[in-house]
């Protein structure tokens, strides 16, 4: 049986899909002119556990490009990148959120959710945002860096597969920290940091994190950084950056947080009409402002952040726009 044959046994949590009305207030002729005969009717972008940034951007992202393209699209709750870059390989959503490490395992036959199976039907659309690693305990934990996490911690680590779970407790493993793993949605986690089932959640999302944020008004927490040695020793053995979370994101942080990142991208079907792709992506990258009302990371999903994917190949919907607006993309990088 091939890849693009091999069909996935999995859930498809809850979606939301949102009928979209044309208003014009974005359309550009060049959509009116587009042959939308072979356009789908509708779409499903993946996204994460509610809580956290990818539901909110995703959500966001869908209902505005179904409004600007007429269509009936929305957000769909998912376990995160690992699933959303399976469910759109398998054709079961059009488009998807993921990090690159995960996307890396994809297209290399490494995927947990599909061992040996290489998923060559994901394409790259356009750069969301890094992705920052970060860690929340409550104020009264006494916990205030990563070496006073006390031995067999109670730590939730995000929906299961999610690049969270993923990556953080290899990253937290190789600093000498010993815990106890936990799985959920980030609202849910929450809940049970306040409630003293946890001791710490280990966020990887895109800030500010909705659940961190509700948290601080609730409760008096500790966000945690990393010490300079800690950051270069996770650079040292991840696909992870130098990143630094501004004093601005949470009015818990007096200052600005070391911490270790990951880009994001969203992703697309391979085999997706070029021309409703291209529509796409025009009409994300020319609206950054609309973009930043859906979330504040979308500062970052900017055309000059496109160079930030080597790891998949980009649609050559995607790709034309770029090239057409001075970001080129090498024929070689192009499905």
């Amino acid at each position: 049986m091939s890849a693009n044959n091999y069909r996935f046994p999995l859930p498809r949590v809850a979606s939301v899909l949102i009928s979209g009305v044309c208003v014009g207030g974005l359309m550009m002729a060049s959509t009116a002119q587009a042959d939308r005969s072979e356009w789908p009717e509708s779409f499903t972008m993946g996204t994460a556990s509610q809580g956290g940034t990818y539901f909110v951007y995703g959500s966001g992202w869908a209902n505005m490009i179904a409004d600007e393209l007429g269509l009936s699209g929305g957000g769909e709750v998912t376990g995160g990148p690992t699933q959303n870059l399976a469910l759109v390989h398998n054709g079961d959503i059009a488009f998807g959120m993921t990090t690159m490490g995960p996307a890396a395992d994809a297209v290399s036959g490494k995927s947990p959710l599909a061992p040996g199976v290489v998923m060559d039907n994901v394409c790259a659309m356009f750069p969301m945002y890094e992705t920052p690693f970060s860690i929340t305990t409550l104020a009264g934990s006494g916990i205030t860096s990563i070496s006073e996490i006390p031995d067999g911690a109670r730590i939730g680590f995000g929906p299961a597969g999610s690049t969270s779970d993923s990556y953080f407790p290899a990253i937290l493993s190789e600093l000498g920290v010993n815990f106890e793993r936990r799985n959920g949605g980030w609202n849910d986690l929450g809940g049970q940091l306040q409630d003293g089932l946890l001791d710490v959640i280990a966020f990887a999302a895109g800030i500010p994190i909705p659940a961190v944020s509700q948290l601080e008004v609730q409760t008096d927490v500790n966000i945690i950084e990393f010490t300079e040695e800690e950051q270069q020793k996770a650079i040292a053995a991840f696909p992870v950056s130098e990143f630094s979370i501004p004093a601005s994101t949470y009015q818990t942080l007096e200052d600005d947080a070391r911490a270790v990142s990951m880009w994001n991208f969203t992703i697309a079907g391979c085999d997706l009409p070029e021309d409703f792709v291209y529509e796409v992506t025009r009409i994300t990258m020319e609206n950054n402002d609309k973009m930043r009302e859906v979330h504040r990371s979308a500062a970052t999903t900017i055309p000059e952040n496109v160079v930030h994917n080597h790891v998949l190949p980009f649609h050559p919907g995607a790709a034309r726009w770029f090239n057409e607006n001075g970001y080129e993309i090498d024929e070689a990088q192009i499905h």
